[in-house]
This record gives structure tokens, C-alpha cells and sequence, in this order.
């Protein structure tokens, strides 16, 4: 079979390497899935980089969630177990973590569900215990976990104010319905929010980027309100003045979704069963900018890296897109 390779840390483009492989066996608890789609996540250029908080040994195969078939005909959703990763034609997953892909979504939208929407959910829901009613301010809004953290937003019944970089960006957020698009490389962030909010601040922020996205939403965020540090992909990881969130009254609260996976797989199932509930409604529905081929995966998840993209980019196996 085909899969993409990592034998040395550096950027996506030089160290992925597509090649053919043995097809993996599954081991105890493990099944054998064949891949239909493989959604590109910024972890994945982490992973190539040597910056991941997991750093599966060398050679190995990047992709860490993707929409498959179970060998007796299931449409699912998994994480493939590393290094074995899901830009590859056949992957093997823990099978207590498969879960089943939604109807109303196909291949490419169903394997972008999982880790972004997942993450918003938990962010927004227990970490952040977002209410109706409350102003969402959203960092690259029109990126993969953006997009994922606006849509949610919006079903709760959050007023949701979008960061992002450009008017291509800009517009990508309105449609996906931001009722306030910011876009920072015209607009003061800081000044925008304060004026769409009176005065207030932003109850909530979820921060997927970190460095001066976070400076400038602890200038912003409301008395009582609740900052969630979901990542740092502008690579800078910021030193909160713990000062000014006792002075200001706000919360800054931590998420690593994947813990949910050691301490509470049961609420993994639970918020599944939930987003699938969304999706069935039309509620939510991932927003893919592009489907590549196989051929084409390590440019993909290079533009990734680079933050060029909107939305996801999903990798579709040779003679199986749909």
C-alpha cells in the first residue's frame, strides 16, 4: 500500500516522503481500516517538526484523524495509532475509540468532525461553560478550529465576533456566521471588541494561536470572562501576567482535548453523540477548502504549517474521492 513517511524532523514538504509500505496489522483491541479520508490537522506539521507533545519514532506516517471502512463495512471515524498515520491507504485504530461516521456528512466532512469540533465542544462547553446570551470572540476564525469554535458557538446561542487575516478570511467568516468580523491586519482588535461589545469585553475567547492573539484578548476580555488556550500556532507560547487576571477578574483556562481520552472516554462518546445530533440538524458542518490527492499531501499539509489555508484540507486516496 501507499503511505506518506517521515525519516528526519523538518518542515512537511521536505521530509514527507510517499512510499510503499507493508499494509499494518492490527493488534489486540485494534481494527484494520481502509482510509477514505484523511483530514490535515496543524498537529500533523507539528509531528513532521519534532514539536508535538508525541514524538512517535522515526520513520512514521503522519494524519491523525481520518474517515474510514471497517473491514466489515462500517463508515467510521478514528485516530489511527502512531506511527501508523492516516495518510495511507489502510490504517489500524484502537476499536473501544472508533466512532460512527454521521450520515448526513461525507467522507472528507466526517473525517474533519472529530478532533476539531470535539475540541471546540469541551472548550466552549466545560471548560469555558459558555451561555446563551454571552459574546464568543473566535482567533482565526476561518481556520479548521476556528471554524469548528464558531459554528459551535453560534448553536449554543453566542454572539460571535471573529478574528482573522484578510478579506478572503473575512468573508469565509461572515458566512460562516460571524455576527462581528475583525480582520487584524486592518482593524485594532482590542478597539473592535470594546465597541461591538459597549464596553464590556468578550465573555468568552477561544485562542487557537497564542503570542499576540492572546495579549490582545486579556485587553478585551469581560469582567468574570473565561480565555481558553486551545494552542499556539503562531509558535510563540505567551507568559500570562497572572496580575492582571486577578486586577480584571478573569478566568484563563487550559484545554488538551486528548486527556479526555485517558481520564473521560466516556464524554468523548457523549459529545460525539452530540455533534452528530448538530450535524443531523444542519447545525454544524465542517468546512472543507480543499480535497487533495494522495500525490498531493505533503504540499497540503505544508499550507497547513504555513497557515495559508481556510477551513480543512482532506486527503482523498487515490481512485476513492467522493
Amino acid at each position: 500500500m501507499q503511505a506518506w513517511r517521515v525519516h528526519r524532523n523538518g518542515e512537511p514538504s521536505e521530509v514527507m516522503r510517499l512510499e510503499e509500505v507493508d499494509r499494518p496489522t492490527p493488534g489486540e483491541g485494534q481494527l484494520l481500516l481502509r482510509v477514505r479520508a484523511a483530514n490535515i490537522n496543524f498537529p500533523d506539521a507539528l509531528l513532521c517538526r519534532g514539536q508535538y507533545q508525541v514524538r512517535p519514532p522515526l520513520p512514521f506516517t503522519p494524519g491523525v484523524e481520518i474517515c474510514g471502512e471497517s473491514e466489515d463495512g462500517r463508515r467510521v471515524i478514528a485516530n489511527p495509532a502512531l506511527p501508523n498515520g492516516g495518510f495511507a491507504d489502510y490504517v489500524v485504530a484502537d476499536a473501544a475509540a472508533v466512532l460512527p461516521a454521521p450520515d448526513e456528512l461525507d467522507d472528507a466532512e466526517a473525517a474533519a468532525l472529530h478532533i476539531g469540533y470535539q475540541t471546540g465542544w469541551f472548550g466552549l462547553h466545560r471548560r469555558a461553560q459558555l451561555r446563551a446570551g454571552e459574546t464568543l470572540l473566535v482567533h482565526a476564525a476561518a481556520g479548521g478550529v476556528g471554524s469548528a469554535a464558531v459554528q459551535l458557538g453560534k448553536a449554543a446561542g453566542a454572539h460571535v465576533i471573529g478574528v482573522v487575516g484578510g478579506a478572503d478570511k473575512a468573508r469565509i467568516a461572515r458566512e460562516l456566521g460571524c455576527d462581528v468580523v475583525i480582520d487584524r491586519r486592518e482593524d485594532d482588535i482590542v478597539a473592535a471588541v470594546k465597541e461591538a461589545t459597549g464596553g464590556r469585553g468578550a465573555n468568552v475567547v477561544y485562542d487557537p494561536v497564542g503570542g499576540d492573539a492572546y495579549a490582545k484578548s486579556a485587553k478585551c476580555v469581560a469582567f468574570e470572562g473565561r480565555i481558553v488556550i486551545v494552542g499556539f500556532a503562531s509558535g510563540t507560547i505567551p507568559s500570562p501576567a497572572l496580575n492582571h487576571a486577578l486586577v480584571k477578574n478573569y478566568s484563563i483556562v487550559g484545554l488538551h482535548w486528548g486527556l479526555y481520552n485517558q481520564m473521560d472516554p466516556v464524554a468523548i462518546r457523549a459529545c460525539h453523540e452530540e455533534l452528530t445530533k448538530l450535524a443531523a440538524q444542519g447545525v454544524i458542518k465542517p468546512l472543507i477548502s480543499g480535497r487533495v490527492a494522495m500525490k498531493d499531501a505533503a504540499d497540503a499539509v505544508q499550507r497547513v504549517a504555513d497557515g495559508t489555508t481556510t477551513g480543512r484540507l482532506v486527503v482523498i486516496p487515490e481512485g476513492d474521492a467522493r
